[in-house]
């Protein structure tokens, strides 16, 4: 691999594994609603976010960090108070008792409203207006979470990416990637190129360690590891991996104030693409040139798929991120290339057509299902089994079976995602009334 490609796909990785601080759609409103705060130049009397079909799924449901409180209110509230847009995804880090209290007078005074927006043009789209008494302004996140795309105040433009009301795709698409660019990437740059990683691994082992100070969402890592079920579960190096990152996503997802490293948007996919392929390696006592070259290409495996699938789609994330935690403990297993792309067919053969409904605590039990699908498909790529041509939706080649798996979730599944986003919408109705 030639420098140029090499230092493409080392800046790609940088930008696409990056701190975020709780889930990253609700942060993300979070975040425009702070840029439309700070170019309004006046206190927010009124604030209207319009939301695409799958940012409102996936903040639905999801505690917002340090507030014991769920949803859009108080997370559109917190971007009026509190937040600075430099901090992109970590745009609440500055939270505190007293913001808090003045948050939550907002969200009483119910000065926001949210609206879902059709006709949108990506599936990751958030529009924020924010009324002074005198003043106006326009932000708009399209793309990618942290994508600034549109600032306007009082109808002066101050950027505009959207190239009328058409957005331009960031430059994520401008590198090449294939099954074989990304295996010969992770196992071949030197070993100070890719050190960066290893703050993945710390980063969301600390998410993890936060578990043990209480009880979080539905604490799936707790009742993996319960003395009650030890006869069930057993004490083993599969039950601890998929432990360890229930146990990130657990506290994630129910809005500890704790940062993880995201991958591709998404806390969770980072979870899954790494603490895995971290716990393997440590229990397996694997040298740390192994650790990071596994993880390398499992965070880059991840980010090749999601290109394909979209940020958001009516496929779950966690599943791919599952695709590349299997190939990272593949390697670590001692897999060749060839063993390491049946890992790819074996996810993709068992785990295709999980739906994302939202982001919320119980994503918790579809990461360790992610897990335990990644070990299995790791363990029998390692006895050379594969899922054939035959089957399914795999192709003998690699990159066409995710091909195949990603024209599902991009395309296949988009009436799926529609039908998810009916039902939790009138669900919430019901409640309530």
């Amino acid at each position: 691999m030639n420098k140029e490609n090499r230092d493409a796909i080392l800046a790609l990785i940088k930008r696409e594994v990056v701190p975020a601080i709780g889930c990253t759609e609700p942060v993300a409103v979070a975040l425009a609603v702070t840029k439309a705060r700070e170019v309004l130049g006046e206190r927010v009397v009124k604030a209207e976010v319009f939301l695409s079909r799958n940012i409102l799924k996936n903040s639905m449901g999801v505690g917002i960090p340090g507030t014991g409180m769920i949803g859009l209110p108080i997370a559109i509230a917190l971007g009026i108070v509190v937040g600075k847009s430099d901090y992109g995804l970590e745009v609440l880090k500055d939270l505190n008792p007293e913001v808090l209290a003045q948050a939550k007078e907002l969200v009483a005074a119910q000065i926001s409203s949210v609206q879902l927006k059709e006709d949108v043009p990506d599936k990751l789209y958030i529009e924020v207006h924010c009324y002074g008494n005198q003043s106006h302004s326009k932000v708009i996140i399209c793309g990618s979470h942290n994508h600034i795309t549109y600032v306007e105040a009082n109808g002066a433009v101050l950027l505009d990416e959207m190239s009328n009301g058409r957005f331009r795709k960031a430059e994520t698409d401008e590198v090449e990637l294939s099954f074989d660019t990304i295996y010969d990437f992770a196992t071949e740059t030197a070993l100070t190129d890719l050190e960066f990683i290893l703050e993945a691994a710390e980063l969301n082992k600390s998410a993890a360690k936060e578990s043990l100070k209480g009880p979080f969402g539905h604490s799936v890592a707790r009742v993996l590891q319960s003395s009650s079920f030890q006869d069930i579960m057993g004490s083993s190096i599969y039950n601890r991996l998929v432990a360890v990152t229930a146990s990130a996503c657990d506290v994630r997802m129910a809005g500890a104030m704790v940062p993880v490293m995201s991958n591709s948007g998404s806390g969770n996919q980072g979870i899954t693409a790494t603490l895995p392929v971290v716990v393997f390696a440590e229990e397996m006592n694997k040298s740390r040139e192994q650790l990071v070259r596994a993880l390398a290409l499992s965070n880059l495996m991840v980010i090749y798929i999601k290109r394909g699938l979209g940020r958001l789609s009516g496929l779950c994330g966690v599943t791919v991120a599952g695709i590349g935690a299997s190939c990272g403990m593949t390697y670590l297993m001692g897999g060749s290339r060839e063993q390491i792309a049946f890992s790819v067919k074996n996810m993709i053969g068992n785990m295709t057509g999980v739906i994302c409904d939202g982001a919320k605590p119980s994503c918790a039990l579809k990461v360790s299902s992610a897990v335990s699908a990644a070990i299995f498909s790791s363990m029998m790529a390692m006895d050379n089994k594969v899922v054939s041509a035959l089957e399914g939706i795999t192709d003998n080649d690699v990159d066409q079976t995710i091909r195949n798996l990603t024209d599902i979730g991009s395309e296949g599944m988009t009436q799926t995602d529609k039908m998810v986003l009916d039902i939790m919408v009138n669900k919430k109705q019901d409640t309530r009334g």
